[in-house]
């Protein structure tokens, strides 16, 4: 069972900046994949971010490409989102999720692709 546990949302104006972390209950060195994902209200949750077990392969969504980060540090088994150049349609919920890689490459961009979910941080870009 992995237990992942976010932080660092809240309130930012348009163009600012936020960090998310998400601690992992399991070494994250261990073949885990990370995924970030949000969901803004009355709306499906949606994929912003993935990250490989070792680091080396990140994907983004279209809607974040050149304005969020993901990185991971196994060492501290924790997972971080850097968002820039926030906009309010960035405002949502954001959730951390973990499953077992099959590939050390392996980025996965689908819900249905993580068991392993954090209780959400809220983000809330105004204009």
């Amino acid at each position: 069972q992995v237990q992942l546990l976010e932080s660092g949302g809240g309130l930012v104006q348009a163009g600012g900046s936020l960090r998310l972390s998400c601690a992992a209950s399991v070494r994250t060195s261990s073949n885990v994949a990370m995924g970030w994902f949000r969901q803004a209200p009355g709306r499906e949750r949606e994929f912003a971010a993935a990250i490989s077990w070792g680091g080396g392969v990140t994907t983004y969504a279209n809607s974040v490409k050149g304005r969020f980060t993901i990185s991971r540090d196994n060492a501290k088994n924790t997972v971080t989102l850097q968002m820039n150049s926030l906009k309010p349609d960035d405002t949502a919920v954001y959730y951390c999720a973990a499953r077992i890689a099959v590939w050390t490459s392996s980025v996965y961009v689908e819900r249905n692709d993580y068991p392993y979910w954090g209780q959400g941080t809220q983000v809330t870009v105004s204009s």
